[in-house]
């Protein structure tokens, strides 16, 4: 049994919908519905009447509805007291950051924030972008920086969490230069001799990016798939090499450009073939009241996430600077 198990049943118990629950949880609508039938499997009946709709639970899960509130409230305020020992005192901020910007935008980032704000004692985490917003809804760092845009928006309740941009990121496509500069593989390609393409897997939030920009395109892009990992890094690697054309964040090859290590893949009838996301620092919002068993349903709140939340001093005090900086620009 594992309490992700819990807090998906409770979202479900209180949406009454498994597409907005999945929503909610950062999953899709398939694998949230495979958790709760481990849930139930586990508890050894049915937790969820599938005969009706809205969704309602059966006796059992309104028996289960209850005492996860009590189990989830318990482990989270458990939880909360052992943190208090170390983080806390320490007074260290965690960031959960996705892979591609761990590696590009955060160090420079913070290099940045050292000349303007001061030293920082800082943990960064760095996971795929489901599991860093997970982290910020678990409660398990102090700020999630991420990709935004706004063909994929996080579920993220603007009443529970607050945002401020950080600046912007341009993804484009990039290549190895050939001997006179030119580019090794030059956008849009031909039917019959497609360009080496070195993508994202799927699922990968920058791929999902790169589909939007080849629906956009105004013309047929002819690529061969040769390589594919969930990492900016792998592909700018793989690109360097001479391997094929990949889309890459600018602050990923802002240096290999400058040393023409890497040029633009694209040709003079291309242009265009680049999305700009914003780069957003995400916290929840301080003194958030804890949402219990009388709460009653549809707030669509875990309460294992309904704490009341106290933000470390550095992260307050950080965070006043980001909004202060936000709002100079």
């Amino acid at each position: 049994m594992e309490t992700k198990w819990l807090e998906d049943f409770v979202s479900l118990a209180e949406t009454r919908s498994f597409s907005r629950s999945a929503q909610l949880r950062h999953v899709t609508q398939p694998a949230f519905s495979r958790r709760i039938q481990s849930l139930e499997a586990w508890a050894g009946t049915d937790l969820v009447d599938r005969s009706s709709y809205p969704t309602r639970l059966t006796p059992a899960g309104e028996t289960l509805y209850d005492q996860s509130l009590e189990v989830l409230q318990a482990l989270q305020s458990t939880r909360a007291m052992m943190r208090g020992h170390t983080a806390a005192g320490q007074d260290v901020i965690e960031f959960a950051v996705p892979h591609t910007l761990a590696f590009t935008f955060f160090p420079a980032w913070v290099s940045g924030l050292r000349e303007q704000f001061g030293t920082i004692k800082s943990r960064l985490i760095a996971l795929n972008v489901h599991d860093a917003v997970m982290r910020l809804v678990e409660g398990s760092c102090d700020l999630l920086i991420a990709y935004h845009h706004a063909s994929q928006p996080y579920q993220l309740d603007t009443d529970r969490y607050e945002m401020v941009s950080l600046g912007e990121e341009t993804l484009a496509p990039y290549v190895k230069p050939g001997a006179q500069g030119e580019p090794l593989f030059e956008l849009p390609g031909r039917p019959g001799q497609p360009l080496p393409y070195l993508a994202y897997a799927p699922g990968a939030y920058l791929g999902q990016m790169v589909e939007l920009i080849l629906k956009q395109s105004g013309s047929a892009i002819h690529f061969d798939r040769v390589y594919e990992t969930d990492m900016a890094e792998g592909l700018r690697a793989m690109a360097l090499e001479g391997h094929g054309v990949a889309f890459l964040p600018f602050s990923a090859v802002k240096k290999d450009l400058r040393s023409k290590k890497l040029v633009s893949a694209l040709s003079p009838e291309t242009k265009g073939l680049h999305i700009t996301m914003d780069v957003r620092a995400y916290r929840e919002r301080p003194s958030v009241k804890e949402v219990g068993k009388g709460s009653g349903r549809g707030s669509a709140q875990s309460p294992s996430q309904s704490q009341l939340h106290s933000p470390k001093r550095n992260a307050q005090a950080l965070w006043d600077y980001l909004l202060t900086q936000a709002g100079k620009s």
